[in-house]
């Protein structure tokens, strides 16, 4: 059996470039230059996600919050690499706090409607949670949960592979080859013998003795799993042929699909509703099940009892087989895409909404295709090119797009959470960031580092470290300090004294990290700072936490402030909140201590609003 070759897809964003360790050195030059490098290269494109090597100037783990990794077994491309996938853009795991979202080194969202989801820690804890249809989320009752709960039974199994039906059902296939299952049983998808439902996860072992599971594949209501020989093993509903063993009859326990996969070695399964899909290792694509829709590429609509070749592929070695709903896509070793079957909402890219009953070639003039994505639940079709291009067509949040349509997405996984309907993912993501940093977290991890920094800013007799090329990049100000003939440029040290260490030191950190975080008396002082320093955007973010932390007691300093550094709309924000609460507000230490013309002047501005009006 040919092995497959485990790669990962790299395209960070659209500046598509990493810096490898053997780029950057551990001297603070090299680190500083090629950061500057990074980041000119990001900024003159507007976009974000250019990834540093963190193995190059720094040691330890990397605990990202909000991204997972994506790998997927793939031979055409054998640079290891990585892409990033934002899991917030999933509303499910928006109810998971940072540590938890930390935490996850493989997730999946699954459901009729996206409501469930499954993950793994990097200690190899599985949690489930969300709306439990049909026992799906395997905690032994039929509760739903916003919490995350602990699936004791899979502790310490490493997933290799998972797959959800409609019911929905799940499978799961472990390193060791072992296949769980759990949820909806009524077609006897479960593969246990029975139509009960699965209330917690069940090993699946009929026929599958001393056999290693190594991928899963699940219909509405039926299974499929291809062993390391591989050979594919089928159960479940089965009114269309979609088990493959010769007739209509439901199959409780997995079988071995034969006939004409006899003697072949298959390396990849999939499956659309009611229909099953397979790719041997010599390219050859077999189909069975439902084909009304022509989604088994065979040139005519009648369902197959038994797996059928696809004549149309013949002389093309196909890579990567993938189902929706009703149609499907393959790639082949040359970066072809071929399509075929159900196009209702235009999920075959073929510019109009005509079922196809053999396979077509699409995006003809597109650059090579590296990989394609469906979903059998959905009636969405995803492509990634070479140079990690993402399209998408079919029905996205309901309308029907006919042709390839560019995203800006840089993962096929963001179009399903995204635009896909449901919003499930297509295969399980799988977290690697141990060796990986993307720029914002490589410039917050070296702020106020002495190992790296080549410039020190003395506050009330503190310290802070910094990166004259940071901050050239991220602000006009020190662009002017180290360009031109200031005395500032041929300094080691810069003193300030016109501002307090705290409000300094949050202003070069936010240049780092693009946020603030101070008590609102404090941001008044980075107000100050930053319209000196002509920052509008960090002026509006002091404004947000000065709105953010306004009182009765500092109310009326707080408008003080925002008339003394022009901020209008912080100015109309104080002094409607000192009007609202004008007995307390006068009342306080703050409203006596201003000087007469600016009481004057609240005094005839609130009266104009009725203030004093009884």
């Amino acid at each position: 059996m040919a092995n497959k070759v485990p790669t990962c897809y790299a395209f960070s964003g659209h500046c598509e470039f990493t810096l490898s360790a053997q780029s950057l050195s551990n001297n603070q030059s090299s680190f500083l230059c090629a950061l500057e490098v990074a980041l000119k290269g990001c900024l003159s494109q507007s976009k974000e996600n250019i990834s540093l090597d963190s193995s190059c100037y720094s040691s330890g783990l990397c605990t990202h919050s909000r991204y997972l990794l994506v790998s997927k077994p793939h031979p055409l491309r054998l640079q290891r690499s990585v892409a990033m996938v934002d899991v917030s853009k999933w509303p499910l795991f928006t109810l998971l706090s940072t540590q938890e979202l930390a935490s996850i080194r493989q997730a999946c969202i699954f459901g009729a409607f996206a409501n469930e989801a499954i993950y793994i820690t990097h200690d190899d804890e599985v949690y489930v949670l969300g709306l439990n249809c049909s026992n799906c989320l395997g905690t032994g009752d039929s509760q739903s949960t916003i919490v995350p709960k602990k699936l004791d039974s899979l502790t310490g199994k490493k997933l290799i592979s998972l797959s959800y039906g409609s019911g929905p059902h799940v499978l799961l296939a472990t390193q060791e080859g072992e296949l769980y299952a759990w949820g909806h049983n009524g077609y006897s998808q479960l593969g246990n013998g029975t139509t009960n439902q699965g209330v917690s996860p069940i090993l699946v072992t009929t026929n599958l003795q001393n056999k290693r599971v190594t991928e899963v594949a699940c219909g509405s209501h039926h299974s499929l799993a291809l062993t390391h020989e591989g050979e594919v093993f089928a159960w479940g509903y089965n009114n269309c042929g979609q088990v493959g063993s010769g007739s209509t009859a439901n199959q409780p326990t997995p079988r071995k699909v034969s006939n004409s996969l006899q003697n072949k070695v298959m390396v990849s399964i999939a499956c659309g509703q009611t229909s099953s899909m397979a790719v041997a290792d010599n390219g050859e694509v077999y189909g069975w099940g439902y084909n009304g829709n022509g989604q088994l590429g065979l040139g005519n609509n009648g369902n197959q009892l038994t797996p059928c070749r696809l004549i149309a592929l013949q002389g093309l070695c196909v890579l990567q087989i993938a189902s929706g709903y009703a149609h499907s896509l393959a790639l082949t070793d040359e970066g072809l895409l071929y399509a075929w079957g159900a196009n209702t909402y235009g999920q075959l890219g073929t510019g109009n909404k005509s079922n196809q009953l053999s396979p077509v070639q699409v995006m003809t003039e597109k650059e090579r295709i590296v990989e394609i994505a469906a979903c059998h639940s959905t009636h969405t079709s995803v492509a990634k090119t070479q140079s990690g291009q993402v399209f998408m067509w079919g029905q996205c949040r309901g309308q029907p797009i006919v042709l390839p349509h560019l995203t800006h997405f840089s993962s096929t996984d963001d179009v399903f959470a995204c635009f896909a309907m449901p919003s499930v993912m297509w295969r399980l993501l799988s977290m690697e960031h141990d060796d990986f940093l993307t720029v914002a977290q490589s410039l917050k991890k070296e702020f106020d580092n002495p190992e790296t920094s080549d410039l020190k800013f003395s506050v009330d007799g503190k310290y802070i470290h910094v990166h004259k090329a940071v901050l050239k990049i991220r602000c006009e100000h020190f662009r002017s300090m180290f360009q031109s003939h200031w005395n500032e440029d041929m300094k080691e040290v810069i003193e300030i004294d016109q501002f307090s260490y705290p409000v300094y030191r949050s202003f070069l950190e936010f240049l780092y990290t693009d946020s603030v975080d101070l008590p609102p008396e404090d941001a008044i002082g980075l107000l100050d700072l930053a319209t000196s320093y002509c920052e509008n955007r960090l002026k509006k973010l002091c404004q947000h936490i000065i709105k953010r932390g306004i009182t009765v007691e500092n109310a009326f300093s707080l408008l003080s402030a925002a008339i003394r550094y022009d901020a209008e709309d912080l100015e109309e924000f104080c002094f409607k909140f000192c009007v609202n609460h004008l007995t307390e507000v006068t009342q306080t230490a703050a409203f006596w201590q201003i000087d007469g013309n600016m009481l004057k002047e609240f005094i005839c501005r609130a009266s104009h609003c009725g203030a004093f009006k009884n």
